[in-house]
């Protein structure tokens, strides 16, 4: 069941975004747009509440429960830049708006600055993500296995790591012996 829940929340999510933005856009419905996008959290606490209506009926706390926080964690931080993001796409393409612009150039200290916000996310969606697992261990009591619980605070640890070394770090240090800053 929160398998489907998880994707329905993801499809939900994107048929808000969108939606919203063809009303906005397209049909220059103003009121509409903004309900619409607005309703875009609103998928989170649906998935956030099924969750724990699954784990309260019962059901073993499985790696799925886990997803289930991390895609809140992962939504909550990188939500609002998907929104605009998208906006940003969808002015250009049916309002006339400017083209949107693209991260800086590889080697840059602008791009370095970029790939470590980018990360700060990251961080902002593994401690929101820890937060809600550590949430669901408690929730469903001493007494039941969620080792598949944990393991995801673990996960989120690796990939959080990897993503500092590959984005962050590796953007800086080619700053660092690019001249200038800028692409040769």
């Amino acid at each position: 069941m929160i398998v489907g829940f998880i994707v329905a929340c993801e499809v939900g999510f994107w048929v808000l975004l969108v939606s919203g933005l063809v009303a906005r856009y397209v049909f220059r419905a103003q009121r509409t747009s903004a309900a619409l996008l607005i309703a875009t959290p609103l998928v989170d606490l649906v998935l956030l509440v099924a969750t724990a209506i699954d784990l309260r009926n019962g059901a073993e706390p499985r790696s799925v429960h886990g997803l289930a926080a991390v895609y809140l964690g992962f939504s909550i931080a990188f939500g609002p830049s998907m929104v605009r993001w998208a906006d940003a796409r969808f002015a250009h393409r049916f309002a006339g708006g400017p083209k949107p612009g693209k991260p800086p150039d590889s080697g840059s200290w602008d791009r370095a600055r970029h790939e470590w916000g980018q990360w700060l996310r990251m961080v902002t969606a593994a401690v929101i993500s820890c937060a809600l697992l550590l949430a669901a261990v408690w929730y469903v009591g001493s007494g039941a296995d969620t080792d598949q619980l944990w393991q995801w605070m673990g996960t989120l640890g690796i990939v959080t790591g990897i993503w500092l070394i590959v984005a962050p770090v590796w953007e800086t240090a080619r700053a660092v012996v690019t001249p200038n800053g800028h692409q040769p």
